[in-house]
């Protein structure tokens, strides 16, 4: 009984110390220097379904960005609408083309639309926003000082933008700031590749000619295993900050986590051995990490894999049929500990901290969906999240 107990510690000890390894590195810290004239010239592409609440902010508000206006077009794809988003995003000064074709969402939208602005050379780099994204002033001459230094696609700091409008959205903030620090920062430091988050991210015009978008119900993660494969790392830059709106409500969170969870599987099963074997032939430990995370358990299931199986290492010491191991106060001191420290590193306010002492909630249902997904059958298809487009983004700091 003792070896089989010692032999789970020591599968959870192994994502644990990766998850810790990650934390370490996260500590630094680089600003860019940004450049006295930009040069770099922009497309910036904001698929849209349905999106005349947020559409027309979100365009006015791009257009204010502290860039050359010369240097910058903003397209809008107008995907499959039933309102008048096409027509308020023109209103607000944006390129707008209409798309009505099968299949609707996200990926499809960005492919067609690549394809659309991407047939002539004059744009140097392409930037993705959502429809209802807001950005620093100085997002696009961040990515310019970024180009510059020779980066190929450059992922900025997602934020959420309501934290107020619930409990939900204030964890999912506060758990966005530990993420960006644990996951995304700690990988640009070690060289590695930092997460596509599908919003707020730049690429050089000439990788989307060549590679176009990623697929499937989770296009923007299977688009960064694909580069993985080819040998491109994103670049992590925090200083340009993109806000979106998390999901109002725990039924809507439940499907776009559902959604997201099947679409990685999926991608998953597609890229993991590719990934090992591009380590193993050309020691890509970008690839490597891609790898790992595609095979070990997100910091919710370990959490909630190693709770269970410490408390019935204990129940089962208290019967006297096994004796318990010191080392799971360890483990679970550790993954406790995780998201705090990203919050430390990142400074955040006392409230970020108070929302993840509800975490324990939080890792079970990610869990529950994790599972429920994983053997979910039948087809899941992309559905749009309502958005309540009445906030915006605080001048400074965490909000």
């Amino acid at each position: 009984m003792n070896q089989l107990f010692g032999f789970c510690l020591l599968a959870l000890s192994i994502p644990a110390a990766y998850l810790s390894f990650l934390a370490l590195a996260a500590i630094p810290t680089r600003r860019t220097r940004l450049r006295a004239r930009p040069t770099c010239r922009f497309a910036i592409a904001i698929p849209a379904h349905d999106e005349e609440t947020v559409i027309g902010r979100t365009v006015a508000a791009l257009r204010q960005s502290d860039y050359p206006a010369e240097l910058f077009d903003l397209f809008v794809v107008a995907d499959n609408c039933s309102d008048c988003t096409a027509r308020t995003a023109q209103e607000a000064g944006a390129l707008v083309l209409e798309r009505n074709e099968a299949p609707r969402g996200k990926g499809p939208a960005l492919r067609w639309l690549f394809r659309q602005i991407l047939r002539c050379e004059r744009y140097d780099a392409v930037v993705v926003f959502d429809a209802d994204t807001r950005v620093t002033p100085d997002f696009l001459r961040v990515m310019d000082a970024c180009l510059a230094e020779g980066h190929d696609i450059i992922q900025g700091q997602h934020r959420i933008l309501n934290p107020g409008d619930g409990w939900f959205p204030m964890l999912a903030w506060a758990m966005f700031l530990a993420d960006n620090r644990l996951q995304n920062q700690s990988r640009s430091n070690l060289g590695l590749s930092a997460k596509n988050m599908g919003d707020s991210i730049c690429f050089r015009a000439d990788l989307l000619r060549r590679f176009g978008w990623g697929e499937g119900l989770t296009d923007d993660y299977a688009f960064r295993q694909q580069l993985l494969l080819e040998g491109f790392r994103i670049r992590y830059e925090p200083s340009a900050v993109g806000y979106g709106e998390a999901a109002l409500s725990w039924r809507i969170a439940c499907t776009q986590r559902a959604r997201w969870l099947r679409g990685t599987y999926e991608a998953d099963r597609r890229h993991i051995w590719r990934m090992l074997h591009e380590t193993l032939c050309k020691g890509n430990l970008a690839a490597l990490d891609g790898a790992l995370q595609a095979c070990l358990p997100s910091y919710s299931t370990l959490t909630v894999l190693a709770l269970a199986i410490a408390f019935i290492h204990a129940f089962v010491s208290w019967l006297g049929y096994a004796e318990f191991s010191k080392w799971w106060l360890v483990l679970l001191c550790v993954l406790v500990v995780y998201p705090f420290w990203g919050l430390a590193l990142e400074r955040a306010p006392a409230r970020a901290h108070l929302a993840i002492l509800s975490g324990p909630l939080f890792v079970i249902w990610r869990t529950w969906i994790a599972v429920t997904a994983r053997y979910l059958q039948g087809k899941v298809e992309w559905v749009r999240t309502p958005r309540k487009g009445t906030m915006e983004p605080p001048a400074m700091g965490h909000q």
